[in-house]
């Protein structure tokens, strides 16, 4: 079996953090986003995976993520020149595909439940798909499933007004190789896409078996500001067990709870309050780090207060009199507050931006 992460696209909803990065590449807990799709596929077994990317972030997901070796995968990246549709991805990766069964795992979701229960039921039985489903309180927000009573699934909606479920369709799929079939014979939806939904929906009409599967544990979409900080809070709860404290903290500081620090970071006059991660090589003077924070490597911080936000490799952060909160700070980005604000301060400041409030 092979898997293919859907990693392309242009990340517009997480702007201005993703005009000049992917979105995939975006940390939770000081991890990639994308890496963890992939630890998930390779704990099921499934180590052929095959990455689709844009033109414009290809180049920086294939240098950060490699061919595979630290995941114990072997990598295929595959170029999709626009975004036309997740049925179009899988149409482009057909000749690494092949005829093999395969996961479709999109590449900005997040998932609690392991995938080998799902891949070992697909394995073991003559499927045509199955479908990940969640339980939402917004269905028409979402494509939805309506699920006959012996699991199978007999028809999808998108967005409907009327929806038959709250069953939302969750951005992992397992499909055989008549998947191709089905996507050869439909067309470009009104927004000019090859929609997956009309292909499942192709495979249903044929009388090919389609199952759904509803998810027990979370599922995290991590393409909006405050998705990803909620994914960052739940990831940093769950993988964050026990403290670890790898760089220098001075005798004025003090940590409590599950905080992470990394090695060659500094802390001096510090309070953080965990579940923190710290990334390497920081430095840290006079501030505080509330709960649910991380913070990436070599990023600079001088009279800061901290809590709920997530912030990206390299940048740099000093004189904030107010605390920063519910914020998303790009890699490199520089950000000075000189001034007294009688409210907590919210940002989400793009990668390598200047930003100076007086």
């Amino acid at each position: 079996m092979k898997a293919l992460i859907l990693s392309g696209g242009k990340g517009t909803r997480l702007r201005p953090l993703t005009y000049t990065g992917a979105k995939q590449l975006v940390p939770v807990a000081n991890k990639p986003i994308l890496w963890y799709g992939i630890e998930s596929l390779v704990a099921a077994g499934i180590t052929e995976i095959g990455i689709i990317v844009s033109p414009e972030t290809g180049p920086e997901i294939e240098a950060k993520t490699g061919k595979g070796d630290r995941f114990g995968a072997n990598i295929t990246y595959i170029s999709q020149a626009s975004p036309d549709g997740l049925a179009h991805a899988v149409k482009i990766a057909q000749p690494f595909l092949g005829d093999s069964p395969f996961v479709m795992y999109l590449g900005d979701n997040l998932i609690q439940d392991h995938l080998v229960e799902f891949v070992a039921d697909f394995k073991a039985k003559p499927l045509g798909a199955i479908i990940m489903l969640k339980q939402v309180a917004n269905p028409t927000a979402f494509g939805v499933a309506q699920i006959a009573a012996d699991g199978s699934v007999i028809k999808l909606v998108e967005k409907p007004k009327d929806p038959p479920s709250n069953l939302a369709l969750v951005g992992v799929y397992l499909f055989s190789a008549e998947i191709h079939q089905a996507i050869a014979q439909i067309k470009p939806s009104a927004r000019g896409e090859l929609e997956i939904t009309d292909a499942i929906q192709q495979l249903i009409d044929t009388h090919q078996p389609v199952e759904a599967k509803e998810l027990s544990g979370w599922w995290l979409d991590t393409g909006k500001k405050d998705d990803l900080l909620e994914a960052n809070r739940i990831i940093l709860d769950e993988y964050i067990t026990h403290p670890q404290i790898l760089g220098d903290v001075d005798a004025q500081s003090k940590i409590s709870g599950r905080v992470v620090v990394g090695q060659g970071s500094r802390l001096t006059n510090c309070t953080v309050r965990g579940p923190v991660v710290i990334g390497e090589n920081c430095v840290l003077e006079n501030c505080f780090v509330g709960s649910y924070t991380s913070i990436a490597d070599s990023t600079c911080m001088i009279n800061v207060e901290i809590d709920h936000s997530v912030v990206l490799q390299g940048a740099t952060i000093s004189g904030i009199h107010q605390r920063i909160v519910d914020s998303l700070i790009g890699a490199r980005a520089k950000l000075t507050v000189t001034d007294h604000r009688p409210k907590a301060l919210r940002f989400m400041v793009g990668d390598d931006s200047t930003i100076e409030l007086t």
